[in-house]
């Protein structure tokens, strides 16, 4: 098929090298702008763009698709579908009426479960059993399209949101790649049930030590890599990067240091939780071992205060 692409991060790269793998003839590729990132704040080209320029595809990078320079070349292209994945910008309708075949939209939940920005984390967070990858028709709401595809995976205990990440990259990319072979007949969402993954926030990932070992271990690995949860401890910034849950029951007040030797086990409202890598401010992710050889830490103290 003739496609147009739009995608910025390695979740869309990874559907962009499926597609090419597959022998679809991409016109073109859409992707956000360079971005600075780094320490430097160096403006640095989205996974997409350096996929596209490695395998020499035609490349814009438009602020908006609502321009009519923009909408006229699209248009002249005459592609068969648009595929979108995690690309960033809102497509008006004119832009969803071009294809032949409309958009697919590569989305990273079971839809109508969590429509929105931030659904591999919000999965994490409420405690899902399972996620997956729907490969929508997509039209002007939001994530409310019709049904093309979908396939769901495992969440594991020790999943990450990155880790989860990639396996839902993976899925996504096999998916695109079916749906266009023999694009299956469009089913309506039941948006009765549907729910909303809206963006996360740091101030979210603020530790709040008075819930259950359960459900922050959830956080710590909800929000890991970004942006990373964090309490505080002797007046600076911990993040936390991995621990675990346990079910002991913890008889001091939430964010209680419990034990500081060999390992670092914090109370929480149900059960403790005991933490197994951390990041000082300023300083390297390290597991606690190594940490508490450095730091002067004892049983009693408050994290969080």
């Amino acid at each position: 098929m003739n496609i147009l692409f739009a995608g910025t991060p390695p979740f869309a790269a990874a559907a962009l090298s499926a597609l090419l793998g597959a022998g679809h003839r991409v016109l073109l590729v859409l992707t956000q702008p360079d971005r600075p990132a780094g320490r430097g704040l160096k403006a640095q080209a989205s996974a997409v763009k350096q996929l596209a320029l490695d395998r020499s595809l035609a490349l814009a990078q438009p602020a908006t698709l609502k321009d009519e320079a923009v909408l006229a070349q699209l248009a002249a292209l005459e592609a068969d579908v648009m595929v979108v994945a995690a690309y960033g910008l809102l497509l008006p309708q004119r832009v969803l009426d071009l294809p032949r075949l409309g958009c697919l939209n590569i989305h990273a939940s079971l839809l109508p479960r969590w429509r929105g920005a931030a659904p591999i984390q919000r999965a994490i967070l409420a405690g899902d059993a399972e996620t997956g990858i729907t490969i929508m028709q997509m039209d002007a709401g939001l994530d409310t399209g019709m049904i093309r595809l979908a396939a769901s995976l495992p969440i594991v205990p020790d999943d990450t949101a990155q880790t989860l990440h990639d396996r839902l990259a993976g899925l996504g990319a096999r998916l695109i790649v079916e749906a266009l072979h023999n694009l299956p007949p469009a089913v309506a969402q039941d948006s009765a049930r549907a729910t909303y993954a809206a963006k996360i926030t740091k101030a979210e990932a603020k530790i709040e030590w008075n819930r259950s070992a359960a459900d922050i271990d959830r956080a710590v690995r909800a929000y890991n890599p970004v942006p990373g949860a964090f309490t505080s401890w002797q007046g600076q910034m911990l993040k936390i990067w991995r621990a675990e849950p346990l079910e002991s029951p913890a008889y001091a007040e939430p964010g209680t240091v419990l034990h500081a030797g060999d390992g670092l086990c914090v109370a929480t409202g149900q059960g403790s939780l005991r933490l197994l890598e951390v990041q000082r401010a300023g300083g390297k992710r390290m597991d606690v071992r190594t940490f508490l050889a450095g730091a002067v830490l004892n049983a009693g103290e408050r994290l969080g205060d």
